[in-house]
């Protein structure tokens, strides 16, 4: 099965997505990842305000095979998180980098986004996990 990896966005080792707008970024699980968890029934966000670490468990996400987290990429605040997905948790599976985005974040250290995979070295990831 391919999968879809759109070259603007920037990854990491755990399979989250992240598209960066000035000082903000927009946060959710790739295409890979939503394959891998199955049909999500369940997204527990996080609180508007609160602020996370780089590598804290942020969100956790319920399939009807496993429980799995959305991995918090960059150091910030929640400025927004996607309410949609209360009523529609499948938006993550039928459109991870569309309507099934989880969070919006402002950064509070930029130097963090060179630590991000870019789409090839994260392609290299997947292809070995596949295996």
């Amino acid at each position: 099965m391919e999968h879809e990896f759109p070259s603007e966005l920037m990854y990491l080792q755990t399979h989250e997505w992240v598209r960066i707008q000035d000082n903000i970024a927009t946060i959710g699980i790739t295409d890979f990842a939503q394959h891998q968890l199955g049909d999500i029934v369940y997204v527990e966000l996080p609180e508007i305000g609160s602020t996370f670490n780089k590598g804290s468990n942020v969100v956790e996400i319920e399939s009807v095979k496993a429980v799995g987290e959305l991995v918090m990429p960059l150091s910030g605040k929640i400025l927004e998180v996607n309410t949609d997905l209360a009523d529609n948790p499948e938006s993550v599976n039928s459109s991870p980098y569309g309507t099934g985005w989880m969070i919006k974040i402002e950064l509070s250290n930029k130097s963090q986004i060179n630590e991000l995979l870019s789409v090839e070295a994260y392609k290299e990831i997947v292809e070995a996990e596949k295996k």
